[in-house]
């Protein structure tokens, strides 16, 4: 078992688990190695200190020679569920299970609102994990809605259990390779369920389907980390960036407001500070 599991690999998650490193905690780092979508695609940074007008793509070089320098692994696996076992959390990560005393999130914000009605079914007709619930659905006909190319290999994944896939990529250039996937090029805008089917509405249009699965960078802290107390999509924190759950805290672009990365490295760092306290305590 870990003392610590940070969660995402933005500047909040670098701070983190720098202060965690020195402070010489037995500590995860989960997210992908490719760190913050932000950071790859921001034109100029200009106001983060030490850094002058840096693009996105340089400031990312930056970090991912201090976290070498380091010596700090990054463990590239999505979080699907966070969840509280009294003494200590349980992460799931698709097939994949860790354990820790605390954790960390620093899991930035979603850019895409959720569809109306998407927050409504989930675990009855909506899933954010293909390995997690793909086998419920062997056989079956589903609809797969998906944010990045990234996830191109849960589709086909998916295409492989599932008797016919219509898939709904919000992303140009898209290559998936199978006979049972239909490719559609439309925005949602709501998802109802009737007599056990789901069905996604379009603007001219309804598709129908056994289950739907949201392939997203970003989930929202209510469905990732069941009890956890969020306001407006974000999550609620004090000065020392506890939650309202004992040993989660949270720092960065998930906790509102500025979305900037000195606030994110300051909460990261805090909130490192924070864990540390809460093990010597307990």
């Amino acid at each position: 078992m870990y003392e610590v599991a940070v969660i995402g690999t933005g500047p909040a998650g670098l701070s983190a688990v720098l202060t965690l490193k020195q402070l010489n905690r037995n500590f995860i780092w989960i997210g992908s190695k490719n760190l913050s979508p932000k950071i790859n695609s921001a034109s100029e940074i200009s106001n983060y200190p030490g850094l002058i007008n840096v693009s996105g793509r340089e400031m990312k070089e930056v970090f991912l020679k201090q976290i070498a320098s380091a010596n700090i692994e990054i463990t590239d696996l999505q979080v699907t569920g966070v969840y509280n076992l009294g003494d200590h959390y349980s992460i799931l990560c698709g097939d994949n299970m860790f354990e820790a005393k605390t954790v960390i999130l620093g899991l930035g914000v979603e850019s895409i609102k959720p569809i109306e009605g998407e927050l409504d079914y989930v675990g009855m007709g909506i899933s954010y994990c293909a390995t997690c619930d793909g086998m419920l659905y062997k056989n079956k006909d589903i609809i797969v809605y998906s944010t990045s190319k990234e996830f191109e290999h849960e589709v086909e994944f998916l295409a492989s259990l599932a008797n016919s896939v219509k898939f709904i990529p919000l992303y140009k250039e898209v290559n998936v390779k199978a006979s049972n996937i239909e490719i559609i090029k439309d925005n949602p805008k709501k998802i109802t369920k009737e007599n056990k089917k789901m069905y996604m509405n379009f603007k001219d249009r309804t598709i129908e389907a056994d289950g739907i699965f949201m392939l997203k960078q970003a989930i929202s802290p209510s469905i990732l980390v069941p009890g956890i107390e969020s306001q407006n999509g974000h999550i609620v924190i004090d000065r020392e960036c506890n939650t309202n759950m004992p040993g989660l805290f949270a720092c960065g672009d998930c906790t509102g407001r500025p979305y900037q990365y000195a606030k994110a490295v300051g909460e990261g760092n805090v909130a490192a500070h924070s864990a540390f306290d809460y093990l010597n305590k307990n």
